[in-house]
């Protein structure tokens, strides 16, 4: 079932807003924590190497949530879970504000990182709401919010850091969770739509347990053994074959993987993994250029909060170029914006080779790349939704919005390694040629994407 016609609900601006600053609350909490990171030792009393778990929690987290809660909004409705998700936000968010070592805090962030949900359900709500020509521009807003989200949080939460406690972090999170919860009450209606169904419980602990061997395995294959993390892939692996064989099986999977498996669905979610490889190794290398002291003869010296501001203008551009998105898609179809999105941000990257010397060259290097993220992530949904059932938006939006995580992490840990076996700054341009291979990567994976319709 292609896209269809829905009956317009009063005040689609609103709905859109609301959700879109949902997507927005939620994505920030990838980024709120690391200007922290630095300090967490001694604030937590921990090890470095501990702290990390800060972060990977909450990706771990993330990444089981995701698949569940999208098909728990197809069988249950959108906007429940949409609540349960905000809720979990607010939840988690208090729980870090009240701690004070390491455990409780871990907790809250996994508790924080059931929340990811927000973005995809935000994004089948639009489908089974909004008239079809305000679709597009609402679902590539949604979907840019992602990366939104992330490059506000850096700047925002640098300056709460240098101005307050640390704990105001997590209220100032809970606050606008709270804030956005109320507007989702007020505003936004429940999708008639339904899946229906029996939930697939052990089909949710299966991808559960190879999605926890997977990310650990990624996320730590610098700092833990060989031995340890060839395990964890292998495992990987092993679980995600028999379940696999198990969902081919079921009479209600959790993941219709014959759905999955149409070409235009499984290679908009490659193209998508690899899109969000690119776009992760900005944030890895731009925020160490910035604030690597000068006399290295490789840093600009600027201050954290500097560091952030630099990297605003990045969400802005994402957010500006979301409707030019929806209208490349609307007169060209969506294979041609994410096939535009990823070149754009292959410029980017190899702007980004040459040019790391000057805070100017950064903003720029980092708006480009943004302009592409925008364009590229406004697109998949259209492509996604095109292809799947309407019963099965949530869940096919969860899939996509898991396969944009498992990019980041991959980057993230390749990144990880380039930056500690490479000299500097060898390893910065070596990271952003690595950017630019992947984005084109992207646009050859996207060229072949079945030409689909125009969404309108």
């Amino acid at each position: 079932m292609l896209l269809e016609e829905t009956p317009p609900v009063t005040r689609p601006n609103v709905v859109v807003a609301v959700l879109a600053l949902g997507g927005i609350t939620v994505s920030l909490m990838q980024t709120l924590v690391i200007p922290l990171l630095p300090r967490f030792p001694a604030l937590l009393g921990s090890s470095p190497g501990d702290t990390t778990w800060v972060i990977t929690s909450t990706l771990l987290a993330s990444a089981v949530a995701t698949p569940v809660v999208g098909r728990l909004g197809d069988m249950y409705g959108k906007r429940r879970m949409l609540l349960v998700s905000l809720l979990m936000l607010v939840a988690g968010s208090v729980i870090a504000a009240l701690s004070y070592s390491l455990v409780p805090l871990v907790v809250g962030r996994v508790v924080q990182g059931l929340a990811v949900g927000v973005i995809p359900l935000g994004i089948s709500i639009m489908r089974d709401e909004l008239p079809l020509e305000r679709l597009a521009g609402a679902t590539a807003l949604m979907s840019a919010s992602l990366g939104v989200g992330g490059a506000l949080g850096l700047p925002a939460a640098a300056f709460l850091v240098e101005q307050s406690d640390w704990h105001m972090l997590f209220w100032t999170s809970a606050a606008a969770g709270v804030l956005v919860l109320v507007a989702v009450l007020v505003v936004v209606p429940e999708s008639p739509v339904r899946g229906g169904g029996r939930f697939d419980v052990l089909g949710a602990l299966g991808l559960s347990v190879a999605l926890v061997c997977l990310l650990l395995g990624v996320s730590k294959a610098s700092t833990w053994s060989g031995a340890t993390t060839a395990g964890l892939f292998v495992a990987a692996a092993v679980v995600l074959g028999l379940w696999g064989w198990w969902e081919l099986r079921s009479p209600q999977p959790l993941v219709d993987l014959r759905t999955t498996a149409r070409r235009q669905v499984l290679l908009t979610n490659i193209a998508s993994a690899v899109f969000a490889f690119a776009m992760f190794a900005q944030s890895l290398v731009l925020p160490q250029i910035l604030q690597l002291p000068v006399s290295t003869g490789h840093g600009l010296g600027q201050s954290l909060l500097v560091t952030g501001l630099v990297l605003v203008p990045s969400g802005l551009v994402m957010m500006a170029t979301a409707p030019v998105s929806a209208r490349i898609s609307n007169a060209r179809g969506p294979r041609v914006t994410l096939v535009l999105g990823a070149l754009v941000v292959a410029l980017g990257y190899g702007a980004g080779v040459f040019m790391l010397t000057a805070v100017w060259q950064l903003v720029v290097v980092s708006a480009v790349i943004g302009a592409g993220i925008g364009l590229g992530y406004g697109a998949m949904p259209a492509l996604i939704m095109g292809a799947v059932p309407t019963s099965e938006t949530a869940a096919a939006n969860s899939l996509n919005t898991l396969m944009r995580a498992i990019g980041t992490s991959v980057s993230s840990a390749v990144a990880g390694v380039v930056l500690t076996q490479v000299g500097v700054p060898f390893s910065f341009q070596l990271i952003m040629g690595l950017g630019a291979a992947t984005a084109l990567l992207a646009v050859v994976i996207a060229a072949f994407i079945p030409s689909a319709r125009p969404v309108s």
